[in-house]
């Protein structure tokens, strides 16, 4: 059956109205039907043990030091220190059993028999679930004890420093700055632990997995884990017949023409876009050596091979874990994004033969407030976490400490602004193009993919230090999730059609159509689909179902992301040896096979609601992004700037032979490091889980395990692997500098591709 493109078009609309009705009535009821902070927690006499501004002091000091940068909170954050709710929840626990032992029987807990300990047990498990959220929490008498506990353990940890967990002293600056931040942790942990009102579940729907606090997985989690398999098989089907049921164009290279490089005539702005690619080298490189510091810290969380306590540094706490690895993860968002920057200002004049006036200027323009932000947000990272500034101003200017999320709040202000006026540059540049066709044209298709990835952005300033924690991590995932799945993959499909479109393996109606029918799927499953994050942090239990079910839709656009690539590939082989992009277009089809990889098979199969109720949290996710992040994304970016470098180096010049060794030096070792290095240690912390709880799978202890270390010794090739194909490739980058086409000193009149372009309105 034939599809036509204003039939997609209204479907993409509706599409889009439907996620905004459900994620915007998701959004009301996550202020309705998440867990309040209570005025006060007392003690069995009435006494005051915390309260409300307390706790939310606590907050501020968990972002502030870039705690969640070393643990997790509420499963989300970093792998290296505990998941303090589990840790906080596991720590009452057993305080709570020395106490109702010594009460009881007056015998310490571990020499009571059995049936005593399985008494003291029930009590405990019985206290913890039967608590009541309010104004006001009263804990029992086992619960103060333990309460007081928890506080002098994180004060003894978190203050007065922990080498051996890479907690370096006075990591948190007072002893009541760390009795706080136990403060908020303990409340998650006691919300996670409470059944909520008129339930059998706990407002966390039993999350983290602690049989001694009641926790245990709900039949809901269960019954729709084997829906959605049921749903991935005939869900894939159905998309499958759909897909070949439509008369969607592929590429075809019969009789085709494909301009090389040297024929097209550039514009001074194209020029200036190209100075996006080293600035986003540049960053590639640091990231992936951070990277690799970030790896060995499992190892030696004291220093780097004794180099740092060789040359007198104390490396635990000039750059601690949790400063690394929010440099690692902001960087890698920017390297992909600068490159995406670019390659969005480079394409307009290539496909349209316009170069508005001034745009030369305004691109220098937003590269040079791009160097600023990024350069002011990293600063202000290891300012805000080291704590040089002070009061109100440390989440705005310096480490606002949400993971994706970590630079203060001006700069990603910055960013937002920076997000805008590329969008401006980008319509200036298509305007030609914009005139002419429909509002779903191509131009119009990048526009939409473009700006709805600043408009997602725009929600990380929908909270504050203040906002509880549920709801902050419900606006948190909006931006990382419906990037990922959303606006990233719609970019993807965009940029791949309009790659098409100029290498003239396509024409730009039929790319039109292929990227609605595929941002269609993408729309229809990815933005909803983020509500698989919801099921643990506090979130109402609906959204087991509903996120099961568009998890599992997630899948089916990522296989037909994978098939348009497939095809790519062939029609590629079949533009003979003189195919000049073939490099480019091996980074776009290895993006397409990571983004199925990474992004499909592993996060349908941890995001199945029984396994993510086990795994959440551990390296099993930690392979997941890596794959679906940098192979999908990553690979992208690199591939588009390598099809940009062609246009701006001198004929003749062009020498793929670096670039060809970075590509396959870059997937050897990201294979490496996702197969061999983080999935094994994934399945051995998923079967401490099943045999003892979730704590205890990301414990020190765990970690510690002789096979565990072996695994993360194992992992050094691939991370070297990595750092070597992104110095190869910065290296290669630099080296092309020196070969750059000369700048044209007038504006030509078009391009052998914008005159093909415009050819197919006139037909």
């Amino acid at each position: 059956m034939e599809v036509r493109r204003k039939t997609l078009a209204k479907l993409l609309l509706l599409a889009f109205v439907f996620n905004l009705i459900v994620m915007g009535t998701g959004a009301y009821f996550a202020y309705q039907q998440s867990p309040d902070r209570p005025e006060r927690i007392v003690g069995p006499e009435g006494e005051v043990i915390t309260t409300n501004e307390q706790i939310v002091e606590g907050k501020a000091v968990f972002q502030q030091n870039g705690l969640m940068n070393h643990g997790s909170i509420l499963g989300n954050g970093a792998y290296f220190g505990p998941d303090y709710t589990a840790d906080a929840q596991e720590r009452l626990v057993s305080n709570m059993r020395v106490y109702v032992a010594q009460d009881r029987y007056g015998t310490p807990y571990a020499e009571l028999p059995e049936p005593e300990q399985a008494a003291v047990n029930s009590v405990v498990s019985r206290q913890l679930q039967e608590g009541e959220l309010g104004t006001t929490i009263e804990l029992t008498a086992a619960e103060a004890y333990a309460y007081e506990q928890v506080q002098q353990a994180y004060v003894e940890r978190y203050y007065g420093g922990a080498a051996e967990h890479g907690v370096p002293q006075q990591f948190v600056e007072t002893r009541s700055d760390a009795r706080r931040f136990a403060d908020f942790a303990l409340w998650t942990a006691l919300f996670s632990s409470i059944d909520r009102p008129n339930s059998d579940v706990s407002w966390t729907n039993e999350w983290p997995y602690n049989p001694g606090a009641g926790n245990t997985p709900t039949t809901s989690s269960l019954t729709w884990s084997v829906i959605a398999m049921m749903l991935l098989v005939g869900g894939g089907g159905a998309g499958i017949w759909l897909y070949n049921s439509a008369e969607l164009p592929e590429p075809d290279t019969a009789g085709v023409d494909v301009p090389h490089p040297s024929e097209i005539d550039l514009f001074p702005s194209q020029f200036a876009a190209i100075r996006f690619v080293p600035v986003a080298a540049a960053l590639f490189v640091v990231q992936t050596l951070l990277g690799g510091l970030m790896a060995h810290y499992y190892i030696e969380r004291e220093g780097f091979y004794g180099i740092a306590e060789a040359l007198g540094i104390d490396a635990m706490a000039t750059l601690p874990f949790a400063i690394t690895k929010a440099w690692h993860i902001d960087l890698a968002i920017l390297w992909i994004a600068t490159l995406w920057l670019g390659i969005g200002l480079f394409l307009p004049p290539l496909l349209t033969g316009h170069e508005p006036k001034n745009q030369k200027r305004y691109i220098h323009v937003l590269l040079g407030a791009l160097v600023v932000v990024v350069g002011g947000g990293l600063v202000g990272i290891w300012l805000g976490a080291q704590g040089y500034i002070d009061g109100a101003l440390w989440w705005i200017l310096g480490n606002e400490g949400l993971e994706y999320l970590e630079v203060g709040r001006l700069w990603q202000a910055g960013l937002l602004a920076g997000f805008i006026f590329w969008a401006a540059l980008v319509a200036r540049g298509f305007k030609p193009l914009l005139d002419r066709e429909e509002r779903y044209g191509l131009a119009h298709m990048i526009l939409y993919a473009g700006g709805s990835i600043a408009l997602l952005f725009s929600a990380s300033m929908l909270y504050t230090p203040q906002t509880t924690m549920p709801v902050t991590e419900f606006w948190r995932w909006w931006v990382v999730h419906m990037w990922v799945e959303g606006a990233f993959e719609f970019f993807v499909v965009a940029i791949i059609g309009i790659s098409l479109v100029s290498m003239n393996l396509l024409t730009r109606r039929s790319a039109e159509k292929a990227v609605m029918f595929t941002a269609l799927f993408v729309m229809g499953a990815g933005v909803i689909g983020v509500s698989h994050h919801y099921w643990w942090v506090g979130m109402a239990d609906y959204w087991i179902p509903i996120g099961s079910v568009f998890s599992t839709l997630e899948f089916i656009p990522l296989i037909f992301i994978l098939y348009e690539a497939l095809h790519e590939y062939r029609a590629m082989m079949g533009a003979g040896k003189d195919f000049p992009y073939r490099l480019a277009f091996m980074f776009i089809i290895a993006s397409g096979f990571w983004n199925f990889v990474g992004g499909g098979v592993l996060g349908f199969f941890i995001n199945l609601p029984l396994v993510n109720y086990y795994e959440h949290g551990t390296f099993l996710t930690v392979g997941h992004a890596h794959g679906a992040m940098f192979g999908a994304f990553g690979f992208l970016a690199l591939g588009m700037a390598v099809y940009a470098l062609q246009f701006t180096t001198k004929a003749g010049k062009w020498d793929p032979t670096n670039l060809k060794r970075a590509f396959w030096i870059l997937n050897a070792g990201l294979a490496w490091m996702v197969f061999i290095g983080d999935i094994p240690v994934g399945f051995l912390q998923l079967e401490t889980v099943f045999t003892e709880n979730y704590d205890a799978a990301r414990s020190l202890a765990f970690y510690n395990r002789d096979i565990v270390q072996w695994l993360f010794w194992a992992r050094l090739p691939g991370d070297i692997l990595i750092i070597a194909g992104a110095s190869l490739f910065g290296y290669d980058v630099l080296k092309k500098r020196f070969v750059r086409r000369d700048e044209p000193d007038t504006v030509s009149d078009g391009t052998i591709i914008s005159r093909r372009i415009f050819a197919e309105d006139d037909d």
